[in-house]
């Protein structure tokens, strides 16, 4: 850049000697030489201006190339190690591979009776490995049919534990049904107790058996002996007990006529003792009916003879027992019954 300056000064100096001692011709001449002069001057500095920035774009570019040279330097060192360590590891292997060449070869040029041994032996074990793996098939089959077995087992057992459920459930609910119907014996019990109050151990007795009420009426306080006719005290024991029926309409009622073993003999509509027996049950039935609200379907006469005795001992006083009018109340059980018939 100074040189350019002194360069210019130069000129002008120049022009201006020339000028004061050449003609005007040569000064023209001169002045066009400083015009070229100063365009080359101007054209020069861009172009230096230029240079500098292509010098300063190669000095960073020498500098990336220089530290690109010094990481291939670096490369180099560890690659020149990596190769030598390689080199080390090809030797190593080599000799490995030369042992085995040589193990190979003392195999290979063993006896052939070792040879036969190990063929042999292998031939034994592929026989035991193919015995093995039938026995396995087999085991496997086995497994899949056991496997079969147990999912249709455990599908029977949920269709059992669910009608096991359901029939527990029904069980729970008969027996629910079988306790109402116990208390409601032990209750009516108690009610026919109390309304024939004045009459027990009088020729009546009250007693419970197999979930029934039994009202056991004797010969000598209903009827004189061969007769059908109920007496007065037979009549009032009856009229006591109508109250009670008619207020208990799930009671089913049941009049069971009875007699000892001896002959009956015939006598007008009498022919014997099934005769008598079912007179005196269905005598016994139209009073519980006369005059009174209980719905005669509830009421069955029956008559048994001798052939329910009480008593099985062959003396007058068995005789008595077993000439009885029993009564028997049972609990309608239509909801046990309907149980049984779903199931």
């Amino acid at each position: 850049m100074n040189l350019a300056r002194v360069f210019i000064v130069s000129l002008s100096f120049f022009a201006i000697v020339v000028s004061s001692c050449v003609p005007a011709k040569e000064f023209q001449q001169l002045q066009d030489n400083n015009t070229k002069c100063e365009e080359e001057r101007e054209r020069f500095l861009v172009e230096n201006e230029s240079l500098q920035v292509t010098n300063k774009e190669l000095e960073s570019k020498n500098r990336v190339l220089k530290a690109e040279v010094d990481q291939l330097v670096a490369d180099s060192v560890s690659r020149s190690v990596e190769i030598n360590r390689l080199k080390d590891e090809n030797e190593r292997l080599s000799s490995r591979y030369s042992e085995l060449q040589e193990l190979q070869q003392n195999f290979m040029t063993g006896t052939q009776q070792e040879t036969r041994k190990v063929l042999a032996q292998l031939q034994s074990t592929q026989e035991e490995l193919q015995v093995k793996q039938d026995a396995l098939k087999e085991l496997e089959r086995q497994l899949n049919l056991r496997r079969k077995n147990l999912e249709e087992l455990q599908s029977y057992l949920g269709e059992l534990k669910g009608n096991l459920e359901e029939r527990n459930a029904r069980i729970l609910e008969m027996e629910q049904i079988l306790a109402r119907k116990d208390s409601a014996v032990v209750a009516l019990r108690k009610i026919v107790s109390d309304a024939l109050f004045g009459f027990e151990g009088k020729g009546l007795s009250v007693n419970m058996k197999n979930g029934k009420v039994y009202v056991s009426l004797d010969e000598q306080l209903m009827f004189k002996s061969g007769s059908h006719a109920v007496d007065a005290k037979g009549v009032q024991a009856l009229q006591q007990l109508v109250p009670v029926l008619e207020k208990t309409p799930d009671i089913n009622i049941v009049v069971e006529g009875h007699t000892d073993d001896l002959r009956f003999p015939a006598r007008g509509e009498l022919l014997d003792n099934w005769d008598l027996s079912v007179k005196r049950a269905t005598s016994i039935v139209r009073i519980l009916l006369t005059g009174s609200s209980i719905d005669p379907a509830r009421i069955s006469a029956s008559g048994r003879s001798q052939y329910h005795p009480v008593d099985l001992a062959n003396t007058a006083e068995a005789r008595q027992k077993n000439r009885r009018t029993e009564i028997i109340l049972t609990p309608k059980l239509d909801e046990l019954l309907q149980i049984l018939e779903d199931n």
